[in-house]
């Protein structure tokens, strides 16, 4: 029988995420790895591959317990419209709260490993796909209830939705002030609101 490997796997999986997080992905190197998993390098190529095979397990590991968790509850816990405003409400707390600038790791990822890494491109681009997929469901529920006008294109905002995410993530690593933030998001949620009516005055 083979013996069972005396490591915490989620553990190990952790470690390796703030490593790449902190380092970037080419900057980090095997003995970081093995130093920050507590792994000998052959325990590390036995349980997890090659480098990129470990940061592609990393990445949707981060991914889980983060961006998938909060799609997840939001569209399961508040109206549509909401959700979309309780997203950008947390990116933006995430961001000012961020001291040491890190960033998001799916955006760090996007654009340092995605153009060179075919495996980590494909789960990137699926990840930014299920943010699209959410805001459209969300602008599509809320033109059935009336929270959003019928006219606003669903497709169309749910990728000027995903461009506004990525923008605020990346503004955020050089100026993670909350009123710039906020200034890049509230426009861009104005667009859900239906049209200001033209107060005339009396003749």
């Amino acid at each position: 029988m083979p013996r069972p490997r005396e490591f915490d796997e989620a553990a190990a999986l952790e470690a390796a995420i703030e490593c790449f997080w902190q380092r970037g992905y080419e900057a980090t190197s095997l003995r970081d790895l093995t130093s920050s998993m507590g792994l000998t390098a052959p325990s590390l190529y036995n349980a997890f591959g090659d480098k990129e095979e470990l940061f592609a397990r990393a990445l949707d590991r981060y991914l889980e317990r983060t961006t998938r968790d909060r799609l997840r509850r939001l569209e399961e816990t508040l109206a549509p419209k909401a959700a979309i405003h309780r997203f950008f409400a947390e990116i933006v707390e995430h961001s000012v709260s961020d001291l040491q600038r890190k960033g998001c790791f799916l955006v760090n990822s996007a654009l340092e490993v995605a153009p060179h890494h075919a495996d980590c491109r494909a789960v990137i681009a699926a990840q930014f796909g299920d943010i699209e997929a959410f805001f459209k469901r969300c602008i599509r529920k809320a033109r059935a209830d009336k929270t959003i006008p019928p006219h606003i294109d669903a497709a169309d905002t749910a990728r000027l939705l995903l461009g506004v995410l990525l923008g605020i993530r990346v503004l955020a690593r050089s100026k993670p002030e909350r009123d710039v933030l906020e200034g890049v998001v509230r426009p861009a949620l104005a667009l859900l609101d239906p049209p200001r009516r033209k107060n005339r005055g009396k003749r």
